[in-house]
């Protein structure tokens, strides 16, 4: 039986390199000189800490632009709320997004049963897997997803026949 597993993976070392060239380039910038902004990763957290609002957006964006050229979405970043640091300054904690989470996967396997066609969506700890007797149904399956907007990066795997 024809089947896939749909995941939403992060490669750690190209959001590492991204995240170095971003340093790399906020170090640079004329109007980066003289403020204390910091990037940093630790384990599956970012902490950017800027000078600024103005800052803080700056930063974001140079990393979002990193990012896309190393073919990593943007979409992989959970950020939290900004916090006050000391001096006027801007800190926030973004969580890197590994797998799918139950409520992303209901919305998937709902969004799935909604097309009608012959096929099963099961969900599997942090990924869904989807099975059906065409191969061309599963592949209907992967361009309708493509086109939605889930707030999660999704890759494509495991495609048996």
């Amino acid at each position: 039986m024809p089947s896939f597993d749909i995941v939403s993976k992060v490669d750690l070392q190209e959001v590492d390199n991204a995240i170095n060239q971003a340093k790399k380039e906020i170090s640079q910038r004329y109007d980066f000189k003289g403020t204390e902004n910091e990037l940093e990763l630790e384990n599956d957290t970012l902490k950017i800490l800027a000078a600024d609002d103005y800052k803080l957006q700056a930063i974001k964006d140079i990393l979002i632009g990193k990012l896309v050229r190393r073919k990593v979405s943007p979409k992989c970043f959970n950020y939290g709320n900004e916090e006050a640091a000391s001096a006027g300054a801007v800190r926030v904690r973004a969580t890197i997004v590994q797998g799918i989470s139950k409520d992303k996967g209901k919305e998937i396997v709902k969004l799935i049963k909604a097309t009608k066609l012959k096929v099963q969506a099961q969900i599997m700890e942090d990924q869904v897997r989807v099975t059906g007797k065409k191969i061309d149904d599963l592949q209907e399956i992967m361009q309708m997803l493509k086109g939605k907007d889930l707030d999660v990066e999704l890759q494509f795997e495991n495609m048996r026949s």
